[in-house]
């Protein structure tokens, strides 16, 4: 499956898609930008999922799509600006887009989760985004239940392992029992390179791949969790699933969702972990909740019957439940 047609349409909808995203930012985020001014990442979110609904359904008509945006305010008299921006990104790759042609390419996503469906998050890591920092695309095809394909459009990660802010981005690619792989996002034509995670078994030299956004997880409860675990490496800040890359690729070893203080009965949205966490496990690595459950996707638009995340390299997963145990996560 890593070479049929839904994996070769995933990695050219999120190369498409976050290349878009990125003209969006570089001419809507700029020195006047008022702080707490989202507006940007509005119009990226709303951008890349119109323009891959449209994608995906020339490519593949009945299929259905599990978006995170719904253009419900953008058909309001106060969404009128916002959608006569969007409209102008998506003719840039759909020249002949009309603006209500636009909005319902965006309410296609809002499908329900159920049997087989595609899953989008348009623009993973919105502070990221706006701080020109780390952000991804992230696309996943379900079926049943279990993620099938997966692609990650990382757009300032370079190798799927090193920030690199403007510089030409890494795309991957994850099929069930195929691996994982990465490309140049600047070139379709690249060599692929096979992901493979770290193989690390001492939990002292364990890099922990922590959100710079406090409010994301539980900050306190990870430094108990790396006390208990015996960890002295320095964490690796980084938002978005371009955390989830890093770790298939090697560049560190553990990455948790932890249920934040301010958000006890929060359930993950199903496309914050869809695509990264099949990217994860092609690799060789384990993603469980922080019970040591398999993420299941097959209760709608949420991981209803999960509690939290947890991604490894693989050797560590287990020494890392025992310590989520001993501190109460």
């Amino acid at each position: 499956m890593i070479d049929s047609p839904e994996a070769k349409f995933a990695v050219a909808a999120v190369r498409e898609a976050a290349q878009l995203v990125r003209r969006v930012q570089a001419e809507m985020v700029t020195d006047a930008l008022e702080k707490g001014d989202k507006s940007p990442v509005t119009v990226g979110d709303f951008t890349a999922q119109a323009v891959i609904a449209r994608r995906l359904q020339d490519n593949f008509p009945g299929v259905k799509l599990v978006g995170e945006e719904s253009a419900a305010d953008l058909r309001e008299e106060a969404g009128t600006e916002t959608l006569e921006q969007v409209t102008h990104f998506v003719r840039m790759v759909l020249p002949h887009a009309t603006a209500e042609e636009v909005c319902d390419w965006i309410d296609f996503g809002t499908a329900d989760a159920e049997g087989e469906y595609w899953t989008l998050d348009p623009i993973d890591g919105t502070k990221g985004f706006l701080r020109g920092d780390q952000y991804a695309v992230a696309f996943a095809l379900i079926k049943d239940g279990q993620v099938q394909v997966a692609a990650l459009g990382c757009p300032e990660l370079a190798d799927a392992t090193s920030p690199a802010k403007g510089g030409d981005g890494s795309v991957l690619l994850a099929a069930k029992g195929q691996g994982a792989r990465c490309q140049s996002m600047a070139d379709p034509s690249a060599e692929w390179k096979p992901l493979s995670t770290s193989d690390l078994s001492d939990p002292a030299g364990a890099r922990v791949l922590r959100s710079v956004e406090k409010g994301h997880t539980n900050m306190g409860q990870i430094d108990y969790f790396a006390e208990a675990l015996g960890i002295t490496a320095d964490p690796v800040g980084m938002d978005s699933q371009a955390k989830y890359a890093v770790l298939a690729a090697g560049g560190g070893e553990m990455l948790l969702r932890l249920m934040s203080p301010k958000m006890p009965d929060y359930q993950e949205r199903i496309w914050d972990q869809a695509a990264g966490s099949l990217v994860i496990t092609e690799a060789g690595g384990r993603v469980t909740d922080l019970d040591g459950r398999p993420l299941d996707f097959s209760h709608g638009r949420t991981l209803a019957q999960n509690r939290g995340v947890l991604a490894t390299n693989g050797p560590l997963h287990d020494a890392a439940l025992e310590a989520l145990k001993s501190v109460g996560a």
